[in-house]
């Protein structure tokens, strides 16, 4: 526990120290046709605007931008294409929501320094940098917080590799290892995200989630991203549509293993469980 209390609970975000000690939410919102769930697709600047608002209004504090899907077998689209469909929205938020702090959900370095450029603030990298070996060099050219999470191979490829000797091993080291690099690189402000349903099969996901504590000992934030997924619509026997009370109630005990980064669809549903864990845990 003395270990735990090292952890590093502050980001500085555009200029604004975020403190992570308290929970925060950060809600998703994909610009893609194809992501898993229906509901978080925005096409058009107008929709992902009134997105923004109404996530910022239930209390998100951070914004997830993605378009590029990342479901299994997603199909590949280029850079430019991803780009196109990003900077759009990126102004429009900003134009219309100044303190916003937009996380920006890509692994291509050129993709995340525009998106930098155009005015958000962390980037969410599935890969770990894996997949562009560019991008640790980038970030630290741009200074913002990384999201490092753990996957295998591709969006194409993963399910494929979902194959593991130990699965918390496997992951753990994987963030020792990387973070040491990142540190090399001057990258301070470093977030952990296990990769829940990425390149694991659902006894994997519940293994990492059922250890998530044990990644304190890296004394780094912990992202959890589990919304709607397929470890829990799977053993409730229902859709992603109708997995939002099992997305609350694992939100739940993320938090109670120390999860201080909770990134949803359901944005009001989520910030109610941090409150409702804060209520359990205030001194």
């Amino acid at each position: 526990m003395a270990t735990f209390f090292h952890k590093k609970v502050t980001l500085n975000a555009g200029g604004k120290l975020i403190d992570l000690s308290q929970p925060k939410v950060m809600g998703i919102i994909n610009l893609t046709p194809d992501s898993f769930f229906a509901d978080s697709r925005k096409q058009d600047v107008g929709s992902v605007v009134e997105q923004a608002g109404k996530m910022l209004a239930e209390g998100a504090t951070f914004l997830d931008l993605g378009a590029y899907s990342s479901r299994p077998g997603a199909t590949d689209i280029s850079a430019q294409e991803e780009t196109d469909r990003l900077l759009p929205a990126i102004e429009a938020i900003v134009a219309a929501y100044p303190d916003a702090i937009l996380s920006i959900d890509t692994f291509r370095a050129a993709v995340a320094e525009a998106a930098i450029k155009a005015g958000a603030h962390v980037i969410n990298d599935i890969s770990g940098g894996e997949l562009d070996q560019d991008m640790f060099a980038t970030v630290a050219k741009l200074q913002v917080p990384y999201i490092l999470m753990h996957m295998k191979g591709t969006p194409q490829t993963m399910v494929q590799q979902a194959e593991y000797v130990n699965v918390f091993d496997e992951v753990f080291d994987y963030f020792v290892a990387k973070y040491h690099q990142l540190k090399q690189l001057g990258i301070m402000d470093v977030i952990i995200d296990p990769g829940f349903g990425f390149a694991k099969k659902t006894e994997h996901s519940y293994t990492l989630m059922k250890r998530l504590q044990d990644f304190n000992v890296l004394q780094l934030p912990v992202l959890v991203g589990v919304s709607r997924k397929r470890m829990i619509y799977n053993e409730l026997g229902v859709t992603a549509e109708d997995a939002l009370n099992g997305t609350t109630a694992l939100n739940a005990i993320a938090l109670t293993k120390g999860a201080n980064i909770l990134r949803v669809h359901d944005v009001k549903e989520a910030v109610e469980a941090v409150k409702i864990w804060e209520c359990v845990n205030h001194d």
